[in-house]
């Protein structure tokens, strides 16, 4: 949320604590008191206060997680569970404020003016509405204000209202972790720096410049600043898609069918007009003309996928709306469940912006060709043999060489080792531009023209000076890192891999990834 004075507009946020496990609580039972764990990839994702008191918290793995809690109780992540059983608790703070915008289950948003005018103080409106949620749906929430939706969604996480101007002083403590870029975090506390203040002290332009445009825009959150710097605008009307039904939606995997449908309609639309989506308004009329709205939010931009998502768990809501409710639970106020079945569905987009700076697809924005491509590629498979057309799937490891596996077009994409793990000894980012697929000898040798070495505990035995590749003459070192071992396979001789590597940087502008192994050095990979 931003205005085009240039100064954030102030956010509420309305954050529920581990939603996922409330949100396995309220629809699937599971017992309130009990340690729970959400798993999404083997790792938990969010956790019961139980299971926190025994130390289980988010980014633990499965059985590691389970071995600190032996009775810990394992739910698997389902977005549309959480999305169905937030759908309450939505309804109820939109009886209490008006602009509410679903940023994901567990947590929506709203403008602070309105709510703060009407109740005489942000304070009062934030004490409003945790006391209408509490009291409607029996959920605990939290509510945070300060300038600008990421600062707000912090806030909420202790319930804190943050002076108007006072956002930027109050993320300066923060730890790196909240930016929700675990590469990027890491790589700036090798760095030396541990605060969003330690972060946001850096020139941008050398952040961008450094790190990409991704880590730019987590130099704007650390600073304060909102992480959307334009104002979306109502676009023309006849960007809205609707969808009349002579059968009424009634059941939940209709309404997805038929969501996907309206969803790719949508997106082709706004394609055509330069267009992408970043908050997106769903509308519905049932057979008896109750009509029901509901907006969603998104921090990028919205494919047709995306939107597709959105529109099934907001119709899942709607559709079984009266089921969410925690077991038990007295009154407890629920979305209007639908008199009849839904005969419309409308989707606006509410907040657009210009797709100038988007990088489109490799076969372009069509099924047609991308089927198109698929049958040439097929047909040289088909003169040439299937090995002819290779495809790269990306996926774990410690070297630039193993993280990507190349297949066979068409064939399926599994990566032969899952990138989930830490991998420790990883190369850290940037990755090189050129990973050689046979390394070249090289030798490196100290500032006397000794040959530098590496001993059992990986140290070098003089600082490198200069570097000779293959059969070219030597070049200085004008800087180096390293080293990053990689000692794999130990227990079976025959496939042990041990080995060193390095980051090198020369006199000539090139920059280098060197590795030693078997008592010699070779050249692997090569940086832009």
């Amino acid at each position: 949320m931003s205005r085009t004075d240039g100064a954030a507009t102030r956010a509420m946020v309305v954050w529920c604590p581990d939603w996922p496990v409330t949100a396995a609580e309220i629809v699937d039972g599971v017992p309130a008191t009990a340690p729970v764990a959400v798993l999404h990839a083997n790792r938990v994702i969010a956790c019961s206060t139980t299971a926190r008191a025994d130390g289980v918290h988010p980014g633990l793995r499965r059985r590691e997680a389970q071995s600190r809690c032996p009775g810990l109780t394992v739910v698997d992540h389902d977005p549309s569970r959480d999305a169905r059983a937030f759908e309450p608790v939505v309804t109820a703070v939109e009886q209490i404020v008006a602009g509410v915008e679903v940023l994901r289950a567990g947590t929506c948003m709203v403008a602070a003016r309105g709510p703060a005018r009407y109740f005489g103080g942000e304070d009062r409106a934030a004490e409003r509405i945790v006391e209408h949620v509490a009291q409607s749906c029996e959920v605990e929430c939290q509510v945070g204000v300060a300038d600008g939706s990421f600062a707000a969604g912090l806030a909420a996480r202790t319930g804190r209202i943050v002076a108007p101007g006072a956002s930027a002083a109050f993320l300066a403590g923060l730890p790196l972790r909240v930016l929700g870029r675990p590469d990027l975090a890491d790589l700036l506390r090798r760095l030396g720096l541990r605060t969003l203040g330690d972060f946001a002290a850096l020139p941008i332009r050398d952040v961008l410049a450094r790190f990409g445009p991704d880590a730019a825009l987590a130099h704007r959150l650390s600073a304060g600043r909102d992480e959307q710097p334009f104002t979306p605008r109502r676009p023309p009307p006849d960007l809205a898609v609707t969808a009349d039904y002579d059968d009424p939606l009634d059941r939940v995997d209709v309404a997805a069918f038929a969501a996907r449908a309206l969803a790719e309609q949508l997106h082709d639309r706004l394609a055509g007009h330069g267009l992408a989506c970043t908050r997106l308004g769903i509308d519905a009329v049932t057979a008896h003309g109750q009509e029901l709205h509901r907006v969603w939010r998104h921090d990028g931009v919205l494919t047709a996928a995306a939107i597709a998502d959105r529109l099934r768990w907001q119709l899942d809501g709607w559709l079984t709306g009266g089921t969410a409710r925690r077991p038990g639970a007295g009154a407890a106020v629920v979305p209007p469940a639908p008199t009849a079945g839904i005969i419309r569905l409308r989707l606006i987009p509410d907040g657009v912006l210009a797709r100038a700076a988007l990088q489109p697809g490799l076969w372009g924005e069509t099924g047609e060709e991308r089927a198109r491509a698929h049958r040439a590629l097929s047909r040289v498979q088909g003169l040439l043999g299937p090995e002819s057309v290779l495809t790269a799937v990306p996926g774990g490891g410690r070297s630039p060489v193993d993280q990507v596996r190349f297949v066979p077009w068409g064939d399926e994409r599994v990566p032969d080792r899952p990138g989930e793990p830490p991998w420790p000894g990883r190369l850290p980012p940037p990755a090189p531009a050129i990973v050689l697929p046979a390394p070249l000898p090289a030798e490196v040798y100290d500032a006397t023209g000794a040959p530098v070495t590496v001993d059992a505990r990986l140290v070098l035995s003089a600082v490198p000076a200069r570097l000779a590749v293959d059969s070219a003459g030597p070049v200085d070192v004008t800087g180096w890192a390293g080293p990053w071992p990689i000692d794999e396979r130990w227990w079976a001789p025959a496939e042990a891999r041990r080995r060193a590597r390095f980051q090198v940087a020369l006199a000539d502008g090139s920059a280098l990834l060197i590795a030693r192994a078997d008592g010699r050095w070779v050249v692997e990979a090569i940086y832009d």
